[in-house]
């Protein structure tokens, strides 16, 4: 910090052995904080190597991780930016020594810093990091345990200093208040005006901080300002009210050791503050908003039940110290294991699953009433529930929350720990406050995968199971649901034998939900029946686009149709605003077949579509395509092609082989706004 000029820094050591090379259940631990409160990191005092923060980023991508203040903060860790609104720049960097991590650490500027770290700066902190990693290597190779300890307690009254006097004299002398806090908020040094215009001895505020000596400071908009001026480095000010009647002009000054607090007397009504005159109780504490404010933030990005489950355990474990995690669900008078985690023998857990709501055990009995329940040891849990599988996973203490959304329960939330654990009154409000949150993301949550289910249902009912093998034609299809959305669309494909011709189809209905679907299904049904009945290719097209305005849907479709004469290697195609098929030659040219065609389905009920006939040699491959496989927002339409074509000429091996390489990899990070459809022939003799 010294040697780059920065005002606070935290050091991180890495728990936990990777599972099978992975980051799974490993933790980084808040080893050492200088600078500022500890507090100010409660959130993140452990957090998994998975967690996407700064310090977690830069040990699993082994690198400096850079954020040049408030509004990269705000753009790239949304989860920090909420809890820590406030302006400052921060580096990240691992501790890796021949290639093994073993912690990493953060160090923060004030907002004053340039907006790139300098290759200097840069240079210092990763030679640091390399001393600091070696160190560590060394001292786990000498079999000695790198654990975090204690943190060592403060004085509470500040120590003596002779050279000091005259300068205590002087301020002694002024009539506006002096004082200073060290960087954990408490007054180190009062002047005698300080105690006059705070109403307290000076005595009695010495040691103490400010929100928790004076009771009308005792509000979390205050430790704010104090949190905003010691990340920031900026003078803050505030007024507040000193009952009945006097207001206070608080300024302060921070440094990074500390805050001088300037105090005047100042107008009524010109408080700059939206709190109010205290109001009698103790207020939370802002580790409690937090806590809160961090997993409120995290459940919004929540998608599914698992997801849900992953960040209640990624987010409040570590923050707790929790081991174990269970939610439970009512389903038809029984309990309903959603997930747990934390077991090694999921048995353990899983016997609940089915058991009646009557059941007097603890989880059920939460979910029924409404009402939290802490056990800090298991001889609480067993006075208050005898039965012998009360306590059945090993933990030695439990908290068990209930889930309540709109006023009614909804399930569990059990939290397990490995050893006694004393739950004081914050902390069971912070927990209580959490289960509303953790209900609301789980009601939305089971209800996302009860439409995914009945989506993904729908949409293999509406497309072909598989495709008819036909002698002399290999043939190969895929489907991608776009990632936005129900993850269902319109977009379609079919083959249909005809004696000794078949017919390919494949299309694109507007939208990608329920409607679009049905919809689908109407139109994949009709091409059916117009080519059974013997119609060309162009009068299959009209066909279905009188269906198509008949129906009044106020929906579009582009379609591509074909009929395939195998044994003269001719193909007669029609298409309807489609885009171009891409046709791969015998000798691995690719080119796109520039097919005349009528406008989109569903537009002009008078619109002509007319057939193309090409020859179609064997061993080419045709490729049939919805427009999802090629557009992409920020992307030219003639690039997109052009890189379809240079995939499909670089393809090779089986057809099925060469669609998994157009398509592309079936993985959550390839996400995509529109629905892609792929059909793939290719003449074998």
């Amino acid at each position: 910090m010294e040697d780059v000029h920065a005002h606070s820094g935290a050091l991180y050591l890495l728990s936990g052995s990777p599972a099978g090379g992975g980051d799974s259940g490993r933790m980084l631990e808040m080893a050492v904080k200088a600078g500022l409160p500890r507090a100010f990191s409660a959130p993140w005092e452990r957090v998994a190597l998975t967690a996407p923060i700064p310090v977690a980023q830069s040990v699993r991508e082994g690198r400096v991780v850079w954020v040049a203040g408030e509004e990269d903060m705000a753009r790239r860790y949304p989860r920090i930016a909420v809890v820590l609104p406030y302006p400052y720049c921060l580096a990240a960097a691992p501790l890796i020594s021949a290639g093994i991590p073993y912690g990493a650490l953060y160090i923060t500027w004030p907002a004053s810093h340039p907006p790139e770290l300098s290759a200097t700066e840069h240079a210092l902190i990763t030679a640091a990091c390399d001393h600091l990693a070696l160190r560590l290597r060394r001292a786990a190779e000498q079999g000695r345990p790198l654990v975090v300890e204690p943190q060592f307690p403060r004085s509470d009254a500040p120590a003596a200093d002779s050279a000091a006097t005259e300068a205590v004299r002087m301020l002694d002398r002024l009539p506006d208040g002096m004082c200073g806090l060290d960087v954990d908020g408490r007054v180190t040094y009062a002047n005698a005006a300080t105690g006059e215009l705070l109403g307290i001895p000076v005595p009695l505020l010495t040691g103490s901080q400010l929100w928790n000596a004076l009771p009308y400071l005792n509000d979390p908009v205050y430790e704010d300002r104090y949190r905003a001026a010691m990340l920031s480095q900026h003078i803050t000010s505030f007024s507040v009210l000193r009952p009945p009647r006097d207001w206070l002009s608080f300024r302060l000054h921070p440094g990074r050791d500390g805050v001088s607090v300037h105090i005047t007397p100042a107008r009524a009504g010109v408080s700059d503050s939206a709190a109010e005159e205290s109001r009698g109780g103790r207020p939370p504490r802002l580790v409690t908003i937090s806590h809160i404010a961090n997993l409120a933030i995290a459940l919004t990005e929540a998608v599914g039940v698992s997801d849900v489950i992953g960040l209640v355990a990624d987010e409040i474990m570590p923050s707790l110290g929790g081991s174990a995690l269970v939610i439970l669900a009512a389903d038809n008078g029984r309990l309903r294991v959603l997930g747990h985690r934390g077991y090694r023998d999921p048995e353990v857990v899983e016997r609940f699953d089915g058991v009646p709501l009557t059941s007097q055990i603890p989880g059920a009995q939460s979910l029924i009433t409404g009402v939290p329940s802490f056990f800090e040891s298991r001889e609480q849990l067993e006075r208050v529930y005898p039965e012998r599988y009360a306590t059945p996973d090993g933990m030695a203490a439990w908290a068990y929350l209930p889930l309540i959304a709109s006023g009614r329960p909804v399930g569990t939330c059990v939290l397990g720990f490995a050893e006694e654990h004393r739950f004081s009154t914050d902390e069971r409000s912070v927990l209580t406050g959490l289960g509303g949150l953790i209900a609301q993301a789980l009601e939305r949550a089971r209800l996302y995968d009860t439409k995914h289910r009945l989506a993904h249902g729908l949409q293999e009912a509406l497309l072909p199971r598989s495709l008819p093998a036909l002698d002399g034609l290999e043939v190969a299809a895929r489907y991608r649901p776009a990632t936005e959305g129900m993850d269902i669309g319109g977009d379609f494909y079919d083959l249909i034998p005809t004696g000794r011709t078949a017919a390919a189809v494949i299309g694109d209905i507007q939208g990608h939900n329920v409607t679009a679907a049905a919809l689908m299904g109407q139109v994949r049904t009709a091409v059916r029946a117009y080519t059974a009945v013997g119609q060309p290719p162009g009068q299959v097209m009209e066909s279905t686009n009188r269906l198509l305005i008949d129906l009044d849907q106020d929906l579009l479709a582009s379609c591509a149709y074909l009929h395939l004469d195998l044994r003269a290697h001719r193909a007669h195609l029609a298409r309807a605003g489609h885009p171009q098929p891409l046709l791969r030659e015998p000798d691995g040219t690719v080119r796109v077949l520039d097919i005349a065609g009528g406008p989109l389905l569903g537009v002009d009920p008078a619109a002509d579509y007319p057939t193309t006939t090409m020859t179609l040699r064997p061993g080419s491959v045709l490729a049939l395509y919805t427009d999802g496989l090629v557009e992409s927002p920020g992307t030219d339409m003639d690039d997109a092609l052009a890189a379809l074509a240079t995939r499909l000429a670089g393809a090779t091996g089986p057809l099925e082989a060469i669609a998994d390489a157009l398509v592309g990899p079936d993985t959550p990070a390839g996400r995509h706004g529109d629905d892609i459809a792929l059909l793939l022939l290719r003449p074998t003799r």
